[in-house]
């Protein structure tokens, strides 16, 4: 809103008696705050609401075209956050609950997490800053799959470079293809997702967590099985 601090708490204050009277709801007094747009971000659904102000943005007719506009960024504490999930000591590191599973279901788990993460955040004007968890993600991933074939990094990462066409261009990844007879081979890929901002993208939940133990091998042996 535009208006004073009083004028926001005292909506507030509405707003918190209408759902306590009518709906039988408590406002959450932590999570409903009152933020000045111009001097900090709004959290709302992993996201931070920000009000533009830059001076050096302007349109074809010389006049500031984002001052006012309200922009949504990518936490830098996110980030982190879910680097951490793949680092340990502060460098990224092998998952040892996959190095049983075979190349083709790493590979495509590893690109399943960072896909629904990545897809979630497209709204966000700074999503290119999720090439660090790229880095990290594909490190801890090379990483794993050098543990499970007691190879060096360099080999397996020789091993299973390739490039992948986007809208975009030509964007490097990494990828294992499984054969099929009389039947187009399965491709497992990490990266090939180019980190531009999607303005009409829609907002769905990141179904896909570490929290969720893995079926060991089940996703190649289904595939394979028309399953």
């Amino acid at each position: 809103m535009a208006g004073s601090r009083e004028e926001a708490e005292e909506i507030k204050q509405k707003l918190k008696l209408f759902l306590r009277d009518h709906l039988k709801l408590e406002l959450s007094q932590e999570k409903t705050l009152i933020t000045h747009a111009s001097t900090q971000p709004a959290h709302f659904l992993g996201y931070e609401l920000v009000v533009q102000y830059r001076d050096d943005k302007r349109d074809h007719t010389d006049r500031r075209c984002i001052n006012g506009h309200v922009g949504l960024r990518v936490p830098a504490k996110v980030i982190e956050h879910k680097c951490a999930l793949y680092m340990r000591q502060g460098k990224p590191h092998h998952r040892k609950e996959l190095v049983s599973d075979d190349d083709f279901s790493i590979i495509a788990r590893y690109q399943a997490e960072y896909r629904g993460f990545v897809q979630y955040y497209q709204l966000a004007q700074n999503v290119s800053w999720l090439w660090k968890l790229h880095w990290v993600m594909r490190a801890s991933l090379l990483k794993t799959l050098a543990h499970t074939h007691k190879r060096s990094v360099t080999k397996i990462a020789r091993k299973y470079r390739a490039t992948v066409e986007t809208e975009h261009g030509l964007m490097k990844c990494l990828e294992d293809i499984v054969p099929r007879e009389g039947k187009k081979p399965l491709v497992a890929r990490f990266g090939g997702i180019p980190l531009r901002r999607q303005s009409h993208a829609i907002l769905t939940d990141m179904l896909v967590t570490l929290k969720r133990k893995p079926a060991r091998n089940e996703l190649l042996k289904r595939l394979l099985a028309n399953r």
